[in-house]
């Protein structure tokens, strides 16, 4: 999947000969039709003003709204916040925008970032990494609130309702966090790999990739701190899809996600 002004999304590859230097062995597809997803309820959290998530994705079929992550079910539920992608979002037509929320529906201490990137090509992997730390100021550059990197690249919002000084409605205590789809909201077809959640840090996106021959590839996530409700899913159990390998036991459980789900189409595959 690609986006329309930053044009390196990686192909699925069908070679590549040890290009890679971290293999990604195998994805998940999430079918709508089957309103698949993955949740787990949340403890108390490390550090609930701070988190990072690092994914991998390609679309089947673009939809017209798909929560990526989300608690409480999502965005337009009560207190809920999510990360989504949504059809013409933002003034795009035809396209998709990923935005985040990290507060209550509508509320004012809610934080609403719209990029200035539109996804349009679904025909390779794309990397994402979202991090936020509501105790810093301001919302740009590197070091700002909320943060997206695509494919090693820094996205700019071009619109934002910025969350108030350590506002922590996401990673929460006593919740149910979704991936895939939040509460029964329109789903597309999605491949995910490779899916990272950091509880109470602050990582940059170097730690998840780096570019090689100017194609950004993913990198080992050994060394991270997970923090306590953070989770590493590789997706590598076809019986369990939900396994947390983070070594925190962080478990999800799959709905809509039998063993025929696990695929090996990934952002290293054939390589």
């Amino acid at each position: 999947m690609g986006i329309l002004q930053n044009e390196n999304a990686i192909p699925s590859a069908s070679g590549g000969g040890g290009f890679y230097d971290y293999q990604i062995e195998q994805s998940a597809r999430f079918d709508a039709s089957a309103s698949s997803r993955l949740y787990r309820t949340f403890g108390t959290s490390s550090d609930a003003t701070k988190m990072t998530i690092s994914w991998w994705m390609k679309y089947d079929i673009i939809p017209a709204y798909q929560q990526i992550f989300s608690k409480a079910g999502g965005y337009g539920a009560g207190n809920g916040a999510s990360i989504t992608f949504e059809d013409s979002l933002g003034g795009y037509s035809d396209v998709m925008t990923l935005y985040g929320m990290a507060g209550s529906s509508g509320g004012s201490t809610g934080a609403n970032t719209y990029p200035a990137n539109a996804f349009r090509d679904i025909s390779g992997w794309t990397h994402c990494h979202y991090k936020m730390d509501t105790s810093k100021s301001g919302m740009t550059g590197n070091n700002a609130k909320v943060v997206l990197h695509i494919n090693g690249v820094n996205t700019p919002f071009v619109s934002t309702n910025e969350p108030s000084g350590n506002f922590n409605n996401f990673n929460t205590n006593g919740d149910e966090h979704s991936i895939g789809n939040g509460n029964g909201n329109t789903q597309g077809n999605i491949y995910l790999a490779e899916f990272i959640f950091l509880d109470g840090q602050y990582e940059d996106y170097t730690s998840f990739g780096s570019f090689k021959n100017n194609v950004w590839t993913p990198d080992s996530p050994s060394g991270l701190t997970f923090g306590t409700n953070g989770f590493h899913l590789k997706f590598q159990d076809s019986s369990a899809l939900g396994d947390d390998s983070s070594g925190n036991t962080n478990d999800f459980t799959a709905t809509g996600l039998g063993a025929d789900h696990q695929v090996l189409d990934s952002p290293t595959f054939g390589s």
